[in-house]
């Protein structure tokens, strides 16, 4: 079940939100909003439902014993244990395959595990929960039940954002205003689907045309006729393609955050922001900051800093550089190609770490601007073109096509008919990845001192706009088979 379908919008959802408001206590709500929880889970994973609750109870276990040990020894020997647990467990279900590819083909068994939907978000969230009670920055819960709801929150379980025990126990568990933000949740979510189905989704359908569908170039029995196919791609038509997944990620990644940080608003939870437009960086450090927050701030404040961060001197700090780098692309998938992504992003924040930055320091302020956005952007292009195709091959000759270097046509027929007739999509969507709409937003409730502006403001932002994302959010979807969100997979 994915937010953008029909049936969470109208089904699912709306009995959710029901239930919640008429439980009275806040332990009602939290029982309704865990069964709930666990529906969503099990609808899309009904077995893998209980390697979730699995995890939750060895870490609410885990945690309780650090909590009772008065000796450093046995509260690190439990630590551990929850480490190797967890990572264990992700280790099985995610990169068994990539290991044993090692060693020759497989095995069956092997070869036949699926994915656990969101085990990379939720392992993350319990190992954070784990940390923070060993680290004294958090109590340990009493109650299995409310370790297996933190994990199991459906608004964010299964692509995030990473939600850390500590920034969320006190609402989850103590004291909640529920309602209080109830309009600015709609408006959030509705948003996030606007984004998703309007935006994001026609993005990847044009990124599939002009280079391949992940089914295609997952292939491996179709590697040559793949290669030949992008080999005669023209360059406009694989600068489109890249354009558009690029465009595609952002949007819809961001929207799933919105979407997720929408319904926890409803119910007076507040996620923190995963996303901060980073198309819009000039630099892949300040890019980082502004993507996939909540996986960022986790792998600087569990493994970055617990390394010694950049305490050691220049070597010690690009080691760890490489080891959080390293990870981060082993994270978004078990496929070589994602920790070559990690890698090639550590290369360029060790060199604006070593050089670039005072070598940009020496331009004037508005050419150091314009360089800087173009140096990061095309970074990031390239950087995309390594992460959708799991095929080195394939990407290597997409790469080399954007410049020609194939024998391909600069253009041809196709390619401009469709950058053509995608041209305004593609501008509303660069548009819709900077802060332009934010701050007019900002913009006219500032200006609206009277007490009819006010009301205006209120009634087009929280009534007419969210009503109208969502009908015509609800048209898209109506007969559009095409609806993935991509972070599902991680």
């Amino acid at each position: 079940m994915v937010f953008s379908s029909l049936f969470f919008l109208y089904a699912f959802l709306p009995a959710s939100l029901i239930a919640y408001a008429l439980c009275r206590t806040l332990q009602a709500k939290n029982i309704s909003l865990l069964v709930f929880s666990l529906i969503f889970y099990a609808w899309g994973e009904p077995k893998y439902v209980l390697l979730l609750m699995g995890m939750a109870l060895f870490d609410w276990f885990f945690a309780l014993r650090i909590d009772a040990s008065d000796k450093t020894a046995a509260r690190k020997l439990w630590l551990a244990l929850a480490v190797i647990t967890d990572l264990g467990l992700i280790g099985f279900f995610k990169y068994s395959g990539m290991v044993c590819s090692l060693f020759g083909p497989p095995p069956a068994f092997v070869e036949n595990l699926a994915l656990p939907i969101g085990i990379s978000f939720y392992t993350f969230q319990l190992l954070t929960y784990v940390v923070d009670v060993y680290r004294g920055e958090a109590r340990a819960q009493r109650r299995y039940w409310h370790v297996l709801l933190y994990a199991a929150l459906f608004h964010q379980c299964i692509a995030g954002p990473i939600v850390r025990y500590q920034s969320i126990a006190a609402e989850l568990f103590e004291q909640r205003r529920t309602g209080e933000d109830l309009s600015e949740g709609v408006l959030r979510f509705t948003l996030g689907l606007t984004k998703k189905v309007l935006l994001a989704n026609p993005c990847g359908a044009l990124a599939d045309q002009m280079l391949l569908t992940e089914a295609t170039a997952g292939d491996a029995a179709r590697l040559a006729e793949n290669l030949r196919h992008l080999s005669g791609q023209s360059a406009l038509g694989l600068w489109l393609g890249v354009l558009a997944f690029a465009l595609q990620i952002y949007l819809d990644f961001s929207a799933y955050s919105d979407m997720a940080i929408g319904m926890g608003k409803m119910l007076g939870l507040h996620y923190k922001e995963n996303f901060d437009h980073p198309y819009i960086s000039r630099s892949a450090t300040e890019f980082w900051r502004r993507w996939h927050i909540s996986l960022g701030s986790f792998f600087r404040d569990y493994v970055y800093i617990p390394l010694g961060g950049s305490r050691r001197g220049t070597a010690r700090t690009l080691l760890n550089l490489l080891i959080v780098w390293a990870l981060t692309g082993l994270w978004h998938g078990a496929s070589w190609n994602f920790v070559l992504w990690g890698l090639y992003w550590f290369v360029f924040a060790a060199a604006e770490r070593l050089f670039l930055r005072r070598l940009a320091g020496r331009l004037p302020n508005f050419l150091r601007a314009v360089l800087s956005h173009a140096y990061l952007l095309f970074v990031a292009l390239m950087g995309w073109v390594l992460f959708r195709f799991t095929d080195i091959k394939l990407a290597g000759t997409v790469i080399r096509g954007l410049f020609g270097a194939n024998g391909n046509p600069l253009a041809d027929f196709q390619s401009v008919v469709e950058g053509k007739s995608n041209m305004f999509l593609l501008a509303f969507c660069i548009v819709a990845s900077t802060p332009v709409f934010r701050k007019l937003r900002l913009w006219w409730a500032e200006k609206a001192s009277s007490d009819a502006g006010k009301s205006l403001y209120q009634a087009v932002v929280y009534g007419i706009l969210p009503a109208a994302m969502l009908l015509v959010s609800t048209a898209g979807l109506v007969g559009n088979s095409y609806n993935p969100f991509l972070y599902f997979k991680f």
